[in-house]
């Protein structure tokens, strides 16, 4: 494994991390050993970056106990501001919940530290100083050893920058943004802006929640369960594309699935690209793509196909601010929308 610096942090990680949402009981049925075991493999291949959250489940539980006599040795992440319950407080970016939830978090994971606390989504009503002041406490008191954001627009990034500049306050460190063939939007602005800072980015659904499996074909029964719940899994701009995948890779030699992890990790901006098995199955397909890498001429024909830092049709679950998400905030009053 060629591990790389988690931007400037020193940490060094493995180009692929482990993501964990596959391994909470409401979606992996097949139980917390089952899940254990997969992660020991991904441990033992070489990876040692563990990513995981809150607010999936009982997935925090599940990574406690398979780091049990491992943990010096994997960089551990998790995050919070996603709900936690019914309370309008269990939930953001606010001091008063970041100081309850790390407790809950390291209590889960059964450790005293963690090594990459990370916001999971902007928080609007929350000042982002408020958010630096309490990470900052928390780094001080050795329970956190770096922090970071995740699907956060590039104009908060920069902002998040300057106000823990001029408040002394500890920086975001990382990003966590959406990043497949499919959706390469964040690199018009999110990655450059990124790179300027020096923070290291550790990417999400680089499968594209499924679509870049070669699972999903044209005029084809879509499988994906969660095709039934998201609009993405069933756009046909998307599939129209996939299809175009599925012959570059065919026509490369290699698995759609190796294709698309292995463009993830190719762009410099990137430091690890998150992968989520929920079976042994699915991780020995993305291990076996391990020493995977696309040339030039690769990359150049995936470009023709997918323009660069552009999103093909509905973007996967992708942070919507509210000056997009409410229709108030980009409509004037009907009364005022008059010329004369």
């Amino acid at each position: 494994m060629q591990y790389r610096t988690l931007g400037r942090t020193g940490i060094k990680v493995s180009p692929y991390a482990l993501g964990t949402l596959m391994f909470a009981s409401v979606v992996n049925k097949a139980g917390h050993d089952d899940s254990i075991r997969v992660i020991h493999k991904a441990l033992d291949a070489g990876i040692n970056f563990v990513d995981t959250a809150d607010a999936y489940g009982d997935a925090e539980e599940v990574v406690g106990k398979a780091l049990k006599g491992r943990r010096d040795s994997i960089v551990l992440a998790t995050k919070v501001s996603r709900p936690m319950g019914e309370d309008p407080n269990q939930q953001g970016a606010s001091r008063r919940w970041i100081m309850t939830a790390v407790e809950n978090s390291l209590r889960r994971l059964q450790t005293d530290r963690i090594d990459l606390y990370q916001i999971h989504r902007v928080d609007p009503t929350t000042d982002v100083e408020e958010t630096l002041s309490a990470f900052t406490d928390l780094i001080r008191s050795g329970k956190v050893r770096a922090i970071g954001s995740s699907t956060t627009p590039a104009s908060d990034i920069v902002e998040a920058q300057w106000v823990a500049e001029r408040r002394k306050l500890e920086r975001f460190r990382t990003e966590q943004p959406p990043y497949s063939i499919l959706n390469r939007g964040i690199e018009r602005e999110v990655l450059p802006v990124a790179q300027r800072y020096g923070m290291g980015t550790l990417v999400w659904g680089p499968l594209a929640q499924g679509l870049l499996t070669g699972r999903v074909r044209k005029d084809q029964e879509n499988t994906l369960i969660r095709a039934g719940f998201v609009k993405h899994l069933n756009d046909e701009r998307r599939i129209d594309v996939v299809e175009q995948l599925i012959s570059l890779a065919k026509e490369a030699g290699m698995p759609l699935t190796h294709l698309a992890t292995a463009f993830t990790i190719a762009h410099p901006g990137v430091t690890s690209a998150i992968i989520g098995p929920r079976t042994m199955d699915h991780l020995d397909d993305l291990l076996a793509g391990l020493d995977v890498v696309l040339g030039d001429d690769l990359l150049d024909r995936i470009d023709e196909i997918v323009a660069p830092g552009t999103d093909i049709g509905t973007l996967d679950q992708n942070y919507m601010p509210p000056a997009l998400e409410t229709a108030s905030l980009r409509r004037r009053p009907l009364g005022e929308r008059a010329a004369a």
